[in-house]
């Protein structure tokens, strides 16, 4: 008699239970990718993540603000083409390098915040290696009585000029950085990147995609993103013929690899390096391996409703392929301990490199960082050998034309 009762109550139980089971099962593994594959806009919004934005707050007009004194913060509108009546307007910053502050602090005024920042850095041991290559600190003694007499205080009426000015000084170095998906050219782990660029005498550019920040709000593309990269650094080498080098981060590898491949495919000038962190090899390697995805890669229909879809649709990022398309030296590093873009997809897209690339152009480096050190998806700046690194390759070679 018990037997029969507890029976009847889970066959009663168990029959709902079941049924929600097999909807939920659907639901989430059948209809929620299809629905993915029906819809550009979620398929952009889950690999761009433009809906993500962190610190809270932060006025990117003040990069101060977050310790980037000397810092101009403008805009550049893009134009898609030349029909483009009215443009994408994109928000840009330029961090001085640490030579041209410290001789022209006052005129700044920045004394307090550069004299700060450097006894910290003094009591820290955080000093980068010293370099006199590529510094210009001879370039601006020179000029320096000149620029004061021309510039006694620099305020927002003569700023753009006093940058510019700074920027076209024989001797300098140039790099501009192409940030990841989520949050602003503001976040945290970025601007570490911009301080050491800083400490090493480098010019620093940085700026947000259509569809971030203070950018306009326009839904990115992976041609649009690109062609925001591209009018940054016509920018930048319209004002000086000084070198200028790329670094990706993330998503910005993957821009950056197509942006250098476009501008030799339209023999255009281009940068002297391309500095590659945490890169992968392509969007549809990347989905697949990112723990988002986890649940859903052994489906049978994964590469119908999720990878093929976004490949259809031109969100790519090719870098495999695009490494193979310009002849400009490569440095890669690549943390161990990387969850976001594994490891291996960042050694694989060096040796597609070293395999394909044209024997006769810049050389591909690749730098393993151990995963006992904990650096992750976004910490390689605090690496100490970074900095010697970055140097390393810049000196070798700013003066090389490929």
């Amino acid at each position: 008699m018990l037997f029969a009762r507890r029976r009847h109550f889970f066959k009663r139980i168990g029959l709902p239970c079941l049924i929600i089971g097999l909807l939920l099962f659907v639901s989430f593994f059948v209809i929620l990718p299809l629905i993915f594959r029906c819809s550009v806009t979620l398929q952009r919004g889950i690999l761009f993540l433009t809906f993500i934005t962190y610190p809270k707050g932060l006025d990117l007009t003040n990069p101060a603000s977050i310790g980037l004194y000397a810092t101009r913060n403008f805009y550049i509108t893009v134009k898609d083409h030349d029909e483009d009546e009215t443009g994408v307007r994109i928000g840009v910053w330029h961090v001085l390098p640490k030579n041209a502050v410290r001789r022209f602090k006052r005129e700044l005024h920045v004394e307090q915040a550069y004299d700060e920042d450097e006894a910290s850095r003094t009591a820290n041991d955080l000093t980068p290696v010293s370099s006199s290559i590529g510094d210009n600190n001879e370039e601006l003694q020179q000029l320096a009585p000149s620029l004061r007499a021309e510039f006694p205080v620099i305020v927002p009426e003569n700023e753009q000029l006093f940058y510019e000015r700074l920027l076209r000084v024989p001797g300098g170095t140039v790099v501009l950085y192409l940030h990841g998906n989520t949050a602003t050219r503001g976040s945290g782990h970025r601007s570490e990147v911009y301080k050491l660029l800083r400490q090493l005498n480098y010019h620093v550019f940085s700026f947000d995609y259509r569809g971030y920040a203070d950018s306009d709000a326009v839904a990115p593309t992976e041609e649009g993103v690109v062609r925001d990269a591209m009018m940054v650094f016509e920018y930048i080498a319209n004002v000086t013929s000084n070198p200028i080098f790329i670094w990706g981060h993330s998503l910005g590898t993957g821009v950056a690899a197509h942006m250098v491949a476009k501008l030799s495919s339209m023999k255009e000038r281009g940068p002297r390096g391309v500095i590659l962190e945490s890169p992968f090899t392509n969007i549809r390697d990347e989905i697949r391996l990112h723990p988002f995805s986890r649940p859903f890669r052994h489906l049978p229909w994964y590469d119908f409703t999720i990878s093929r879809p976004m490949y259809d649709n031109r969100l790519r990022f090719e870098s495999d392929k695009h490494v193979r398309e310009f002849p400009q030296p490569i440095m890669i590093v690549h943390a161990e301990d990387d969850v976001v873009v594994p490891f291996h997809l960042g050694y694989k897209l060096y040796r597609a490199a070293l395999d394909k690339r044209s024997r006769s152009w810049g050389p591909v480096e690749f730098h393993r960082f151990d995963r006992a050190h904990g650096y992750g998806h976004k910490y390689l700046c605090r690496a100490p050998e970074m900095p010697t690194l970055v140097q390393n390759f810049v000196e070798n070679y700013r003066n090389a034309i490929y």
